[in-house]
């Protein structure tokens, strides 16, 4: 945990509220038709936990959400999953970028489930930059869906209860959705 950050010091989950999809600031503060200001996060080249909370600090009662970008520029970082449940554990709203160019339908919704139990309500759901962008333009791309399949993907898992497959849900994702 970032120095001088403690658990005490952030509040409860927000209750879900009447026509809500989620617990998050971010979705409260755009249905009460407030501008909203959210922060793109700079992810680590670091396995350290800290360089995501000393990143996520200086973002302290400026925003109502934090980014967490996917591979951003198509290039390697920390996850997005991995830094939103990091800034979860220490009361921050981040919200999920997910990238269709690296991970496929399976892997995807294995994230969002993840994130989710951990108290991740917000997704943005992206294409993805092309490898070929990146440092590493031998890897090889996914884009097994797109943005749109994405979006529709989650909305699915959320309000149906369902998985792409037609495999049923015990417990939905209760999250708030954006695309890009």
């Amino acid at each position: 945990m970032a120095a001088g950050i403690t658990l005490d010091q952030f509040e409860a989950p927000l209750p879900l509220l009447p026509g809500h999809s989620s617990r998050g600031r971010l979705e409260q503060v755009l249905r009460a038709g407030e501008f909203a200001v959210t922060a793109e996060l700079n992810p680590p080249d670091s396995a350290d936990p800290n360089d995501v909370f000393d990143r996520g600090a200086v973002f302290d009662g400026w925003v109502d959400g934090i980014n967490a970008t996917d591979g951003s520029g198509a290039n390697c970082h920390m996850s997005s999953v991995s830094i939103c449940a990091l800034l979860t554990r220490v009361g921050y709203s981040p919200i999920m970028q997910i990238s269709c160019r690296d991970h496929n339908r399976i892997a995807i919704q294995g994230n969002v489930l993840g994130a989710a139990a951990m108290g991740v309500n917000n997704i943005l759901c992206l294409t993805g930059d092309g490898v070929q962008a990146g440092d590493q333009p031998e890897a090889k791309p996914v884009f097994d869906l797109d943005c749109m399949s994405l979006l529709n993907t989650i909305r699915q898992m959320r309000d149906q209860s369902v998985l792409l497959s037609g495999r049923k849900l015990t417990t939905p994702p209760k999250v708030f959705l954006g695309a890009a």
